[in-house]
């Protein structure tokens, strides 16, 4: 690594910034935190005791993680010391736009300026900023939750400069992460363009009453969602083409799935569809609370860690 990250500022104290602030600190970080929503302390305390033991079972050590995080009374005392700054606030450009002329001029010049924005480019809401304050600032898109999930998407805006990209792979490796530097801004960047694609057709295939959300969710937990954690779309398919790998399945197959694009839906998604999709979920999923089902999902997100873990220990 070739600069040192000590002190990190978690702006925004969502679902995204606690988990943010739990990584940092299990990675040895002092963290201070901010936001203006009421209960701060007992949120970040709530959120430390929830997200410890996920990181213990991932095999961190999260002995004094409490007291590595700090409560700031406002982002100039969150950022004063900063080394790095990653803001987790509302998905609009305006108020990015001003949050980060207040990070430009409070933090140290030699802050690492981060977004965790998941679908607005950096170029959007810097466009104001002077050359030297605009080649600190780049996306850092997690996926939820960061503590768990290791992909960030780092993505440089239109005068992020090359040195503030490496920082930002330096820095997310050294808290664990699986850093992709993706080097053309668009809307959404890579991941969630990827998820609006199959949440497209899933909502299409759930409408033209195909499918219900139930089923739907256990074809994918049970083929490709099972697949893709292992080895994504491009191997899958080039495995798909057997010995002759892509090539052969482009040759062969690629006829048909031609066609399939042709025929993908389009939801119609009026007002009564939307109910009708809305109810549709509740029904599948309603009985349980949200604090259940996401216990389960990054229980079940633990194991698959672990188990390819363990699967490239021994390819190893």
């Amino acid at each position: 690594m070739t600069r040192a990250f000590r002190t990190a500022a978690v702006i925004g104290a969502g679902t995204i910034g606690l988990s943010w602030a739990t990584l940092f600190a299990a990675h040895g970080l002092t963290v201070r935190v901010t936001d203006p929503r009421p209960g701060l302390a007992e949120a970040v305390a709530e959120a430390l005791d929830r997200n410890a033991p996920q990181l213990t079972a991932r095999g961190l050590d999260v002995t004094g993680l409490a007291d590595r995080v700090h409560i700031a009374a406002d982002v100039t005392e969150a950022v004063r010391d900063a080394d790095v700054v990653q803001e987790n606030g509302p998905e609009r450009a305006e108020f990015k736009r001003d949050l980060f002329a207040t990070l430009v001029r409070e933090a140290p010049d030699h802050a690492l300026l981060l977004s965790s924005s998941s679908a607005i480019p950096s170029s959007a809401f810097t466009r104001e900023l002077p050359d030297e304050a605009a080649a600190r600032v780049l996306i850092g898109h997690p996926f939820n939750p960061p503590h768990l999930v290791p992909l960030v998407e780092v993505v440089p805006g239109e005068r992020t400069g090359e040195d503030a990209v490496q920082d930002a792979v330096d820095f997310y490796t050294s808290v664990g992460r699986t850093p992709v530097v993706e080097r053309k801004e668009i809307p959404g960047f890579v991941g969630n363009r990827l998820q609006n694609a199959l949440s497209r057709e899933a909502v299409y295939l759930v409408e033209q009453g195909v499918v219900t959300p139930e089923d739907l969710d256990k074809v994918m937990t049970n083929s490709l969602g099972l697949r893709w954690a292992t080895v994504g779309p491009f191997l899958g398919s080039h495995l798909g083409g057997g010995p002759g790998g892509y090539r052969h399945m482009a040759e062969h197959i690629g006829a048909s799935m031609k066609q399939m694009w042709a025929g993908l839906g389009t939801p119609s998604q009026n007002e009564e569809q939307q109910e009708r999709l809305i109810e549709a979920v509740e029904k599948a999923y309603g009985s349980s609370t949200y604090p259940e089902l996401t216990e389960t999902r990054d229980r079940r997100q633990l194991a698959v860690l672990s188990a390819l873990d363990s699967a490239d220990k021994e390819e190893n």
